[in-house]
């Protein structure tokens, strides 16, 4: 990670050394995605494309940019111009502010006038919005929505009179809510809060419009082009997953070991402790998203388990996932984490007030953010604006995410008992669902198209706009599977889609989430494809690799299933199964089709 780049950043050494910084970030690392990102203006859009590319880079995505002329936006989303047709983005971003709205209500209007102006204002931004999804299709678009007047006309009351711009402007910024809440692939870039948070003053400052047209300061800049990118990055997959947590001086004020629990601070007693209290409520809230808590502390473990029972205290040790308390040098325990979650240390944040142990993790593990947290009051802040968990889609099973790894823990545990691994899995008494896509699922099949790494044959990302076409596309056979046992339930873990060709079935994308590996739910993914594949007449079944920098464990994968290989190169193979003899392979779980 570029640590530059990393939140809090001074904005002009940015704005000022964004082009060394891109040959950096080019020259680090070939492991991209490559998106196309249409950005339609209205207002000066250039610098906020180059720092956005920074920040897209830095996350592992190559972007490549079409830029419409000034204030053309709903010009091009109407009538797309030949060049934006021919550039098909994966995501169109619509830079539009305060400053584009056509027309407030005026002092003399009725409630009637004012609030048919408020329509005829959101119907303008829907309208342009269909006809781009109109044209092309499952694409993503981000939509700004909209930050506060430069002045209040009313006062105080400007926010209460409907006649006032700051009620007309917070009516529509919910009217913007509502269409993002029932339309997917649809998201607010919320500048309405970066506005606010920044200070409106600052941000509004009429002299960049009157001088360059900016809807925003130049020092805005970065700040604004970080929170795009944070939106980008996480439909694509590319958020954080766990955090990593030192104890002392982090969770609690004080040292355990040598002050006791009765000597450390968290509480309602003093100030200190009130902020450590807030500091663990938080980490508590975050985990509620899916977000996995781990400990990665040197500190006996009998005094880090005291310290976490601290009645005082709003973490548990039942709150972690992972609790690495010891003597150990924690880019060590790091790693021992990630192999225990089953989890890259490019997954990870390490949270820790120690510098030195900061610089140590990070000089192990490059890959892994660890951010300068500051004071204890500045915790919540510093991980809060980091973005490291924007959520663009949460599902059913990111709520369930930490109880599914407990559940995980249990069945390791018990797996230590059975001298015979068939034996160990007939045990968790294992049964799955598997099924075309349903609608009730796309949102999750597609959020891991964008997650999973490891164990993802071709890493096909797939928004879930794109999703829903597929789902509807006959030349395509789908399957996902959900997978439960004596445990509990995985929900959906993995999926599969296959493009038929006359007699045959080219498999686009098999995944499966890490979480249940070794459990031979490929065995009972590859018994249904073949039995979907046979109904439609498919005689053979053509899988393929590619290469990435992750997904090295299923190199053989087809080879060990019985496909015979075709071809293969540095960075990709191709596989071969006659299905005409095909004999199920699954003996373990019991499969609802």
């Amino acid at each position: 990670m570029y640590k530059a780049l990393q939140y809090p950043f001074d904005p002009q050494m940015i704005l000022k050394k964004r082009r060394s910084i891109k040959k950096e970030l080019l020259a680090g690392t070939n492991n991209f995605i490559d998106k196309k990102i249409a950005v339609l203006g209205g207002s000066t859009t250039h610098d906020i494309i180059s720092i956005a590319e920074l920040f897209l880079l830095n996350c592992g995505i190559r972007p490549t940019f079409y830029e419409s002329e000034f204030g053309q936006w709903w010009q091009d989303a109407m009538f797309c111009p030949q060049e934006l047709y021919e550039f098909s983005p994966d995501v169109i971003f619509i830079h539009t502010s305060s400053r584009n709205i056509t027309k407030f209500p005026a002092i003399s209007d009725s409630d009637e006038q004012t609030d048919k102006l408020l329509n005829e204002e959101f119907v303008r931004f829907e309208s342009a919005w269909q006809a781009l999804k109109n044209k092309f299709g499952s694409v993503i678009i981000i939509q700004n929505n909209f930050e506060l007047p430069y002045f209040r006309l009313l006062g105080n009351s400007d926010a209460s009179n409907r006649r006032g711009h700051t009620n007309f402007i917070n009516r529509l910024n919910m009217k913007f809510a509502d269409y993002a809440a029932a339309n997917s692939g649809f998201y607010i870039n919320d500048i309405n809060y970066l506005s606010a948070d920044y200070g409106l003053s600052r941000w509004s400052a009429p002299f960049y419009w009157h001088m360059y047209k900016y809807c925003l300061a130049l020092d805005a800049i970065p700040e604004f082009s970080f929170n795009l990118a944070s939106i980008i990055k996480s439909v694509y997959g590319k958020n954080k997953k766990a955090l990593a947590l030192d104890l002392d001086n982090t969770l609690w004020g004080g040292v355990v070991g040598d002050d006791g629990v009765e000597g450390i601070e968290i509480g309602h007693e003093t100030s200190m402790g009130q902020v450590y209290s807030e500091f663990q409520k938080y980490l508590k809230d975050i985990s509620s998203i899916g977000i996995t808590l781990n400990v990665n502390s040197k500190n006996e473990h009998e005094n880090a388990i005291a310290g976490l029972n601290h009645p005082e205290g709003t973490l548990k040790p039942e709150d972690f996932i992972v609790i690495k308390a010891n003597w150990e040098s924690k880019d060590r325990n790091l790693s021992a984490i990630a192999g225990e979650l089953n989890i890259g240390t490019d997954s990870i944040v390490f949270v820790d007030d120690n510098p030195a142990e900061r610089a140590m993790v990070t000089a192990s593990h490059p890959e892994t953010e660890a951010p300068d947290i500051g004071s204890p009051e500045d915790y919540i802040g510093i991980l809060d604006r980091s973005r490291f968990f924007e959520v663009t889609e949460l599902t059913g099973d990111d709520v369930k995410r930490n109880e599914m790894y407990r559940q995980n823990a249990a069945r390791a545990a018990e797996q230590t008992q059975f001298a015979d691994y068939g034996e160990y899995l007939l045990s968790l008494d294992m049964k799955a669902v598997i099924r075309d896509f349903e609608p009730v699922y796309i949102p999750r099949i597609a959020q891991l198209t964008n997650k999973s790494n490891q164990f993802n044959l071709t890493t096909l990302r797939i928004s879930e706009s794109e999703m829903e076409n597929i789902s509807k596309d006959d030349k395509y056979i789908r399957l996902y599977g959900k997978l439960s046992d004596k445990y509990g339930d995985n929900g959906v873990i993995t999926v599969v889609i296959g493009e038929k060709e006359n007699d045959k079935l080219h498999i686009r994308l098999w995944l499966m989430s890490c979480r249940v590996l070794k459990r031979d739910m490929e065995l009972a993914m590859l018994d249904s494809l073949v039995g979907a594949a046979k109904a439609q007449g498919i005689k053979k079944l053509y899988g393929y690799y590619y290469k990435t920098a992750k997904n090295a464990m299923v190199k053989d994968f087809y080879g060990t299933l019985g496909f015979k290989k075709l071809s293969e190169t540095e960075s990709s193979s191709e596989w071969e199964l006659d299905i005409s003899g095909y004999q199920n392979k699954n003996k373990v779980i019991e499969v609802e089709n």
